[in-house]
C-alpha cells in the first residue's frame, strides 16, 4: 500500500488535508484523513470524491473493493512509528505480545518514542518500555471530563416543553 500512501496524500495535501492512515484488508481500502485543529464532515466527504475518482482513473488496485474515507476519531489507532510520536503526551491503551508470556495491557501517559520502544507511564506498573513491533493494538484515550452531577429530580433530564422557559 505504500504505492498507493504517495499519490493519495499528494491528492489530499491539495485539499489541507493530511494522510493519517491506509491500510487494505479483507476488500476495504481506508483511508484515514486528518488536519491541525480537527476535520468535519465535508472536508471528509469531499476527500472520499476526490480519492474515489482518482481510483477510478489510476485504477491501481485490481478487482472490486471499498473506498472507506473517514478521520481519526476522538481515539486514533496507532499503528505506526509516527502515528506514536503524534500521540506523546497523550494517554494511550495498548495490548502487548510477549514471548512465553501472557498479553499484557498497559494504559497510561505516552512519555516517549525512540526508533523501535515506546514508554509510558503505566497507572499500576509506572515507566514501561515496550518494543513496537510487540504491539498488538493501540489507540489513544479521550477523557470525557468530570462526572455529570445528578438533577434533584434524581439523575432524570428533561426538555421543558415547547414555548416555556426552563426554570
Amino acid at each position: 500500500m505504500a504505492d498507493l500512501a504517495t499519490p493519495i496524500a499528494a491528492l489530499l495535501a491539495e485539499m489541507d488535508l493530511s494522510l493519517y492512515d491506509l491500510e487494505f484488508a479483507g476488500g476495504t481500502l481506508s483511508v484515514t484523513v486528518t488536519r491541525p485543529g480537527g476535520i468535519d464532515l465535508d472536508a471528509v466527504a469531499a476527500a472520499n470524491i476526490a480519492i474515489s475518482q482518482w481510483l477510478d482513473e489510476a485504477d491501481p488496485i485490481a478487482g472490486r473493493f471499498t473506498l472507506d474515507v473517514s478521520s481519526p476519531g476522538l481515539e486514533r489507532r496507532l499503528r505506526t512509528r509516527e502515528h506514536f510520536v503524534l500521540a506523546i503526551g497523550e494517554t494511550i491503551t495498548l495490548r502487548e505480545r510477549r514471548t512465553g508470556e501472557a498479553t499484557r495491557r498497559l494504559e497510561g501517559e505516552l512519555i516517549s518514542v525512540s526508533e523501535t520502544t515506546a514508554s509510558i507511564r503505566d497507572r499500576e506498573l509506572g515507566e514501561v518500555e515496550v518494543v513496537l513491533d510487540n504491539v498488538e493494538r493501540a489507540r489513544t484515550v479521550f477523557s470525557w471530563g468530570a462526572t455529570a452531577k445528578p438533577s434533584p429530580s434524581k439523575g432524570r433530564v428533561s426538555a421543558p416543553a415547547q414555548g416555556r422557559k426552563a426554570p
